[in-house]
């Protein structure tokens, strides 16, 4: 699971690199910087609703759950287990 993906992509558990923010997320991307995404930081799926919205992730020691617009914004890539 290395390859580049979104949280859409993403199962219960699954951990991914934050690699960056899409470029029509500009709109979210200082909200999503305060909250601690930044490039690098691990991020581990928690679940989602159960109509997909809002999604929950764990990050940087925190459970942070996250619209699926926002969610949509970052890029992410897969880390091996």
């Amino acid at each position: 699971m290395s390859d580049v993906m979104g949280l859409k992509q993403m199962s219960k558990g699954d951990k991914a690199i934050l690699t960056g923010f899409s470029e029509n997320g500009s709109a979210y991307r200082r909200k999503l910087l305060s909250m601690g995404l930044t490039r690098g930081v691990e991020i581990e799926f928690v679940q989602a609703a159960p109509m997909g919205d809002p999604i929950e992730i764990k990050v940087r020691g925190y459970a942070l759950s996250l619209r699926r617009a926002e969610a949509e914004v970052l890029q992410l890539r897969g880390v091996d287990r």
